[in-house]
């Protein structure tokens, strides 16, 4: 295992281990907050972040993501080499993680479509002016999210950054004792337009606020999408789908958001 020294009271301890091919990234604690399989180091490791890549589902072809928390670099990486229309935008806090996820994680080196910032997330979106497709907000310390990136205010911000078809995307935690509390605020912020992802019985969950409302959006259109989406990606967007429908209006022929 490699660790990091703590550099400042703003930088937690990094720590990478690996275990039957996979290499982990640990953020104060032994939770893991970032997985490569070191002989596919551009697949999407853990099921949460393929799950996070649902918004394809809706949002096909965004042209810039905006994403707060880099971890180990497995969003950025995968859009870099499978999306390459897409910029793509990283705001994290501690120098550390972005040296790691350079240095242990393959993470490409910035260009023109892929760009890091070492700053505050909120604070960054907070001063942010142009409008964006998709936000991806993933923020965590061990099994702890951060605080700022889960208050009204700046669920309201993520709000304002987006464009009319803008969406954000969270990675909450299910099993977190404020959970309803932040779904609320988002929702709040979304004026309701919201659906979720479980990513396994206690795991994480996902969610997809949207700007603007789709209407009503048939499943059987989205499992079609799902199809053709796996074609292009290997991910699991047809699970999404039936994911999707387990968790807002099993009942209906459609989604309404």
């Amino acid at each position: 295992m490699i660790r990091f020294a703590k550099k400042s009271p703003r930088e937690i301890d990094v720590a990478i281990s690996e275990q039957n091919g996979v290499r982990s990234l640990h953020l104060g604690g032994s939770e893991i907050q970032s997985a490569m399989r070191i002989n596919a180091p551009n697949e999407l490791e853990l099921l949460y972040t393929q799950y996070m890549m649902g918004f394809l589902l809706f949002q096909p072809a965004p042209s810039h993501i905006l994403m707060i928390g880099l971890g180990g670099g497995s969003l950025a990486k995968f859009v870099y080499h499978q999306i390459p229309q897409t910029k793509t935008t990283v705001v994290e806090i501690n120098q550390q993680v972005i040296s790691a996820a350079f240095n242990h994680f393959a993470l490409p080196e910035a260009d023109e479509r892929l760009q890091i910032i070492l700053a505050d997330g909120e604070q960054y979106l907070r001063d942010y002016s142009p409008t964006i497709d998709i936000l991806m907000v993933d923020g965590f310390h061990d099994d702890c999210q951060s605080a700022s990136l889960c208050s009204q205010e700046f669920y309201n911000q993520a709000y304002q950054v987006l464009n009319k078809n803008g969406m954000l995307v969270v990675n909450l935690l299910s099993q977190n004792k404020n959970l309803n509390t932040y779904l609320q605020r988002i929702k709040d912020s979304f004026q309701g337009r919201v659906v979720t992802i479980l990513s396994g019985a206690c795991g994480n969950l996902i969610v997809f606020a949207f700007k603007h409302s789709l209407g009503r959006l048939s499943w059987k259109i989205l499992k079609a999408r799902a199809k053709k989406l796996e074609e292009m990606y290997d991910l699991p967007f047809s699970d999404c789908v039936s994911r999707l429908r387990e968790s807002t209006y099993s009942h209906h022929n459609y989604i309404e958001i």
